[in-house]
C-alpha cells in the first residue's frame, strides 16, 4: 500500500497534469501581431509548479460530487490568477526576481511590458473561464465563484495584501500585522481555492464555514513555511530567489518568531486544519494529506 507521502504526490501529479492541459486548452495562441502576449502567458502559467491551488479545488469539488469538466475549469481559472501574481510579483518593481519555478522569470524572458501585460490577461481570462455556461450550467453558481474570485484576489485579498507587504519592507509590522498581510495575500487565494469545490456542489452552509476554517489554517501554515524556505532554502532547492525577506529588512513569521517557533507554529496550524475536516467522514483525505505535506515541503 503506497505511503501516504507518496499517494499524495500521484495525485498532485495527475491534477497538475490534467491543469496543464486544461490551461493550454484555454490560454490563447495564434499567428497575430499580439502573439507575443500570448506566448507570456502561457510561459508563466505552463511551466510547472505545484498547482496546489488547484488541486485543492479539485479534492474539494470531488468532496460534493462535482463534475470533471466543471471542477476542472474552475482549477483552472484560480491558476491563471496564481499565475498573474506570481508574472507581478517578480517585477522589478515589486520583488525584482530574476527566477521561478527554477526558469527566467516572465520580464527576464520576455521585457516588464509584456509581463504585466500578460499578467493582466491572466487575470482576466480567468473571470471569462468563470463565467461560461460550461463551468457550471447554474447561473447563480457561476456569479457566486466570479464574486468569490473577485474578493479573494483584490484590494481586500491578494492585491491588498500585496501592499501591505510592499509596506512592510519601510514600516516595522507586529505579529497581528503581519499574519493580516499574509492572510490577505496568500491565504485568501488558498481559501477560495478550497471554497470554490463548495460552491459548484452546492454545498451546506456547515461544509462551506469548515471549508474556509480548514483553509485559513492551512493559508497561514503554508506562509510561515514559505517563510523559512526564504531564510533557510537555496536557489536550488525552492526553484525562485532566496533570501528576498531579508535584503528587504522585512519582518517576517521567522524574524519575530524565530526559526523552531515559526515552523511549530505551522505544524499546529496543520493539525488545526485537519481537525476541521472531520465533519466529512474521511471524504476530504487529500485535504488531510495536503494539510501536512505543506510544513514537510522543500519548495
Amino acid at each position: 500500500m503506497p505511503s501516504v507521502s507518496s499517494s499524495l504526490a500521484a495525485a498532485m501529479s495527475d491534477a497538475a497534469a490534467a491543469v496543464a492541459g486544461a490551461l493550454d486548452h484555454l490560454l490563447p495562441k495564434s499567428d497575430f501581431p499580439e502573439s507575443k502576449l500570448f506566448e507570456a502567458m502561457r510561459y508563466g502559467t505552463l511551466n510547472g509548479g505545484k498547482r496546489l491551488r488547484p488541486f485543492l479545488a479539485l479534492s474539494a469539488a470531488r468532496i460534493f460530487g462535482v463534475g470533471d469538466e466543471c471542477a476542472l475549469r474552475t482549477a483552472a481559472a484560480i491558476e491563471c490568477v496564481h499565475c498573474y501574481s506570481l508574472i507581478h510579483d517578480d517585477l522589478p518593481a515589486m520583488d525584482n526576481s530574476d527566477l521561478r519555478r527554477g526558469n527566467p522569470t516572465v520580464h527576464k524572458k520576455f521585457d516588464e511590458a509584456t509581463a504585466i501585460l500578460a499578467g493582466d490577461a491572466l487575470l482576466t481570462i480567468a473571470f471569462e473561464i468563470l463565467a461560461d455556461p460550461r463551468t457550471h450550467e447554474d447561473p447563480q453558481v457561476r456569479c457566486r465563484l466570479v464574486t468569490a474570485l473577485a474578493r479573494a484576489s483584490g484590494a481586500h485579498g491578494m492585491v491588498g495584501g500585496q501592499m501591505l507587504d510592499l509596506i512592510a519592507e519601510t514600516t516595522k509590522l507586529d505579529i497581528g500585522a503581519i499574519t493580516r498581510l499574509q492572510r490577505m495575500k496568500t491565504g485568501e487565494l488558498i481559501a477560495v481555492s478550497t471554497e470554490s469545490g463548495a460552491i459548484l456542489g452546492k454545498a451546506s452552509t456547515q461544509h462551506l464555514n469548515a471549508l474556509r476554517a480548514y483553509a485559513h489554517d492551512l493559508g497561514l501554515a503554508f506562509q510561515i513555511i514559505d517563510d523559512l524556505l526564504d531564510a533557510e532554502g537555496t536557489e536550488e532547492e525552492t526553484g525562485k530567489s532566496v533570501g528576498r525577506d531579508a535584503q528587504a529588512g522585512k519582518a517576517t513569521f521567522v524574524t519575530i518568531l524565530g526559526p523552531e517557533r515559526a515552523r511549530n507554529q505551522a505544524t499546529l496550524l496543520s493539525e488545526q486544519a485537519i481537525q476541521h475536516l472531520g465533519v466529512f467522514d474521511g471524504r476530504a483525505k487529500h485535504l488531510e494529506d495536503v494539510a501536512r505535506f505543506v510544513v514537510d515541503r522543500k519548495n
